[in-house]
């Protein structure tokens, strides 16, 4: 399924109009002129589950898409950084606690997302400084623990990795 939000008129190479074509057994956009082929790719995101007494952070998000819902702190990774690097910086641009990462934990498709699909990569990280503030990006910020869980989650993954941390501390006690 072909997803994008934007989808390009034109090639970025030699500016001609694109024409639609079955390739690779998928609807593309290909140019006519230099045979460029538009590849439609995932949107590809960073978040990290932070924990403390069986408490997990989350954040209130300021704005569309997922205005008013909760969702682990992450965002969008660079073209030039590593994921790791993307949740460390996410982190600190949503919540304003400086981070390290202890482990991977999952990776999450999604496809429910207006911006396009994606995969979201989740971290195991802990605190190693600043203070917990809200920012432009997040309203609230706040521990759960696993009773107190909001009833709007953002999806994109997040809702996913929520209930996989639940399961986790249910399974585990």
């Amino acid at each position: 399924m072909d997803n994008d939000c934007i989808k390009p008129k034109h090639c970025i190479l030699c500016g001609s109009l694109l024409t639609s074509r079955f390739l690779d057994s998928r609807k593309r956009l290909v140019c006519p002129e230099c045979n460029w082929v538009h590849y439609s790719q995932l949107k590809v995101s960073a978040a990290a589950q932070i924990t403390n007494d069986n408490k997990i952070l989350l954040v209130k998000r300021s704005f569309a898409p997922w205005k008013d819902f909760w969702y682990l702190p992450a965002g969008y990774i660079e073209a030039d950084e590593s994921p790791r690097e993307a949740v460390i910086r996410e982190v600190r641009e949503e919540t304003r606690l400086k981070i390290d990462v202890k482990k991977l934990l999952d990776v999450y498709y999604f496809n429910d997302d207006p911006r396009g699909n994606g995969i979201l990569i989740v971290y195991d990280c802990f605190i190693v400084g600043g203070n917990l503030s809200k920012t432009k990006e997040a309203s609230e910020l706040r521990y759960f623990s696993i009773e107190e869980l909001p009833a709007h989650i953002a999806g994109a993954g997040h809702y996913r990795a929520l209930h996989r941390w639940k399961d986790f501390l249910l399974n585990n006690d």
